[in-house]
Parts: C-alpha cells; structure tokens; sequence
C-alpha cells in the first residue's frame, strides 16, 4: 500500500502559523522569515500535496476545504509536539521524582507527609500518579513505583514496604457515642458504610458475612476515598485501609472501634532502578519512604 509522503516540518508549521493568521505577512512576523519565504513554503506544501490550501481575500488569504482539513491535523500534531517537548523539559528537571502507586497510599499516607518530604529534600518536585497502567519503571516515566506485588521487571531494586490492615472506624464523636451503648446495640445506634469489592475480597469478605452482617448498609462506594469522606462525615462505622485512613487516625478525626476484629490488608512493595539512579534526587527519596515506612 502506497504511504502518503509527509512534508518537512518546516513547510507545515509556515502553513500552520499562516492558516492562524491568515496572513502571510503576520506569519512571517512569528517566524522571523520573510513573507516571500512564507509564500514559497505554502506554495512548496500546495505542491507536494496537490492541492489549494489558501485563497486570496482582500489583503488577506483564508483557507479552502483541504486547507481547513490540513489545518486541523498540523494544530493537533504540533499541540502533541509542544506538550512532548515541554514534559521532557520537565523531567530533565534535577529535582524532579516521579511516583507511580495506588490512591490510598498515595492520597492517605503520603500525601498528608509530603511537607516533611520536601523540608528533607528542599529541591524536590515529586510528580505523584495513580495511573494503574505505569507499572515499568523506565527511567524516562517512572522514578519509584508502589505497587502490591514484586514488579517483573530485571534491574530493580524492590522490597517489601508497608503492610496495609483493613480496619473497622467512626467519626469521633459517632465512635464516642458508641462507647456508651453495649456492642450488641450498635446496630441500632448507627449504620455501616461499604466499599464495593470488600464484600468479594478474600481479606474482608468475611467480616462482611460475619461481624458486620447486621448492620444495615448507608452507602456503598466503588473508590475509598469517597468511603473515607462519608466515615469523615459521620454517616456511619467503616471498614477501611488504615494506610488510607492514616492522618484521620493520628488526628483523631476518625477512631478505631473496640470490639470489632481487623483483617491483614495488602503488602505493599517499593521498586526503583538498581545501581545509580537518574538524579540522586530519586536515591533520596527512596530512602526517605523506606525510613518513614519504618515508623508507621
């Protein structure tokens, strides 16, 4: 199959800034050419092409049919461009560290740390991504990667990091009420607040069936965070990540509750690339989470 010949970079951003402006002159002006250089480099594309992409009007031209259909691929591909450009002048950004891993980690125990992160490294500028599909670390995406298992993936280093416990919790002044009714009678005193895929997951479905089977159900929720608010709120008890509901925990906004059994959360694992990282930035961030891990 015949692949249709692309034209110079050149020829498409003079037709691209002329197509904006629909003057040939103001192009040129942009471009730091002359006009006649703009005219030759449309007429050049027209050429290769075979086809009008401008016609005369008044002191100015505007574009045909083929020219408007140009147009709207040059603008897409440059916008491409420009923002491939602009992120590799960010990642060659010395204190820049990306993180890769899963939005309770991220938004329940890191993020509430972050200032302690950035007074230890004053120069950092860490990207932060839920994005469950990086998973590679590359050294061109990915700097640190959480993920709930030993990445497959040769030349990292990787270590298990912080052990996840799925929790029963109220708002505090819920959990204070509840403290002054037997446990028998808390199906009366409140109700329960549930994440979608703890009634399946091997780590909780029990406590579903079991414990918490009483309770009538509030709300059911497909992301923690949003279960996190509602227990936040005073809606009702929770069974939640502890990682995610770490901050709530230490400030006492949220209180585990006695009497009902916890359950072994996930591992979570931490991976980097072996042997000299591409900014020492990344080494120290690194070793910053290994050793905050270590007092959770």
């Amino acid at each position: 199959m015949h692949r249709q010949r692309i034209p110079s970079l050149k020829l498409l951003m003079g037709f691209e800034a002329a197509a904006r402006h629909g003057n040939f002159s103001r192009a040129a002006d942009e471009l730091h050419v002359s006009q006649s250089a703009i005219s030759h480099q449309v007429q050049q594309l027209e050429e290769e092409i075979g086809q009008p992409l401008f016609r005369r009007v008044g002191r100015g031209v505007e574009l045909t049919v083929a020219g408007e259909v140009l147009q709207r691929s040059v603008q897409r591909s440059v916008d491409t461009l420009r923002s491939g450009l602009g992120r590799i002048a960010t990642y060659l950004d010395p204190g820049l560290v990306v993180i890769v891993g899963p939005a309770q980690v991220l938004h329940g125990w890191l993020s509430p740390r972050l200032d302690d992160l950035l007074a230890h490294i004053p120069s950092l500028c860490p990207m932060l991504s839920t994005d469950e599909s990086a998973r590679f670390i590359d050294e061109m995406d990915i700097d640190i990667a959480i993920s709930d298992r030993p990445l497959q993936q040769t030349g990292l280093t990787q270590t298990p990091w912080l052990q996840d416990e799925w929790v029963i919790v109220a708002e505090a002044t819920l959990a204070e009420r509840l403290t002054r009714v037997p446990l028998s009678a808390h199906v009366q005193a409140t109700s329960l607040l549930c994440l979608e895929e703890s009634f399946t997951r091997d780590d909780t479905a029990s406590l579903f069936r079991e414990r918490l089977a009483s309770f009538r159900k509030h709300t059911i929720y497909d992301d923690e965070r949003l279960l996190l608010d509602a227990a936040l709120r005073g809606r009702g008890i929770a069974c939640i990540s502890r990682l995610l509901a770490d901050e709530a925990l230490r400030q006492g906004r949220l209180c585990r509750l006695d009497g009902y059994p916890g359950s072994e959360g996930r591992t979570w694992w931490i991976s980097r690339a072996a042997g000299e990282p591409r900014s020492p930035a990344v080494k120290e961030v690194f070793d910053w989470l290994m050793l905050e891990a270590r007092g959770v």
